[in-house]
C-alpha cells in the first residue's frame, strides 16, 4: 500500500484524512453559502487531483459546510485572485483578452473545463447535498457519480434571468429529462430532493442529520470493490452517455451561453443590481 498523501493547506475547502479508502473534500465557505470564486474552484480541483493520485483512495466524497451546499458563482468576489495567477488545467488561455474572447476562455477553463475533468475522474465520486443548490452550484453536483441529498435540498437554475440558456455545464436534459428541464429553465423554479429522486437525478434522500453517515456508508461499501472493476464500470456508463452526444451538447450549449452573454453586453444589461437582487431573493425564497 502506498504512503498516504499529506493534504496541503487550503483556504476555501477542507481535505479530511482518508479513512477506509474514502477521501472527503468539504467546501468551506459557509458564510457565503459556498459561493464559487476562483480560489475555491482551483483548490477543489487540486484536492480532487490529489485524491485521484492517492492509491489509498478508492472513493471520493464531496460535501459542504453550512446550511446550503452552494449558491453558485460568487457575484461579489472580493478577495479573489485573477485567473492569470493560477496554473491553467485546460489548453485554454487568453483569460485577460478583451471582449467575449477573454470571457469565453475563462468559462471554458473554470466552469466547463473543471466540470468535465471532474465528471471523468476514474474513481467513484459521491456528493452530499443539503439546503439550496443554485445555478453554478449544480456544476459542483452534476459532474459526480452519486448524489445523496438531505430532505431539505432544493435545486434551481434561474440563469435565464441573465439572458443565457442555463449554467455552463449543461446537463439539464440528462439530469431532469427534456420536459422538466424546459419547465425549470423557463420558470426559474426549483425542484426538491424527492422530486429530483423521482426523475433520477438524486440517488438517495435522507434526513439532514444522517447525510454524512449515509454518504460514508455507501462510499465504504463501494470502496470494498476492486478499483479496476470500478474504473471500468464508470467508464462504460460515461461512454454510453457520450454516445448520446453528451460532450457535443456541452460545447454547443456553452456557445449559446456566450451568445447570450454577448447579447446582454451589447444591450448594456450585464449583471445589474436588479439581477443580483433577484438571485439573492431566489436564494432566500426557494
Amino acid at each position: 500500500m502506498a504512503t498516504q498523501m499529506t493534504a496541503p493547506e487550503f483556504d476555501t475547502i477542507r481535505y479530511e484524512p482518508v479513512q477506509n479508502g474514502v477521501a472527503r473534500i468539504v467546501l468551506a465557505r459557509p458564510e457565503v453559502h459556498n459561493a464559487q470564486n476562483s480560489i475555491l474552484l482551483y483548490e477543489l480541483n487540486d484536492a480532487l487531483d490529489m485524491a485521484c493520485h492517492d492509491n489509498n483512495v478508492v472513493v471520493i466524497i464531496v460535501a459542504a459546510d453550512g446550511d446550503n451546499f452552494s449558491s453558485g458563482h460568487d457575484l461579489n468576489p472580493r478577495g479573489d485572485r485573477p485567473m492569470t495567477s493560477f496554473k491553467p488545467v485546460t489548453p485554454w488561455g487568453g483569460f485577460d483578452l478583451p471582449g467575449q474572447e477573454g470571457h469565453w476562455a475563462v468559462e471554458q477553463e473554470k466552469f466547463l473545463g473543471f466540470s468535465w475533468r471532474w465528471r471523468n475522474i476514474p474513481k467513484p465520486t459521491i456528493v452530499e447535498v443539503q439546503g439550496k443548490v443554485i445555478a453554478g452550484g449544480l456544476m459542483l453536483v452534476w459532474p459526480f457519480d452519486i448524489i445523496i441529498a438531505s430532505e431539505d435540498a432544493k435545486f434551481a437554475d434561474p440563469t435565464v434571468e441573465f439572458g443565457v440558456n442555463g449554467v455552463e455545464y449543461f446537463g439539464h436534459p440528462w439530469e431532469f429529462g427534456p420536459r422538466k428541464a424546459k419547465e425549470l429553465l423557463f420558470t426559474g423554479g426549483a425542484i426538491d430532493a424527492q422530486e429530483a429522486k423521482s426523475v433520477g437525478m438524486v440517488n438517495k434522500v435522507v434526513p439532514r442529520d444522517q447525510l454524512e453517515s449515509a454518504a460514508r456508508e455507501m462510499a465504504e461499501q463501494i470502496a470494498k470493490k476492486p478499483s479496476m472493476g470500478l474504473k471500468l464500470a464508470k467508464q462504460a456508463v460515461n461512454q454510453a452517455q457520450d454516445g448520446q452526444g453528451f460532450w457535443s451538447n456541452q460545447q454547443a450549449a456553452l456557445s449559446l451561453h456566450h451568445l447570450g452573454h454577448a447579447h446582454t453586453r451589447i444591450d448594456g444589461i450585464g449583471v445589474n443590481p436588479e439581477i443580483r437582487k433577484l438571485i439573492k431573493d431566489q436564494m432566500r425564497d426557494i
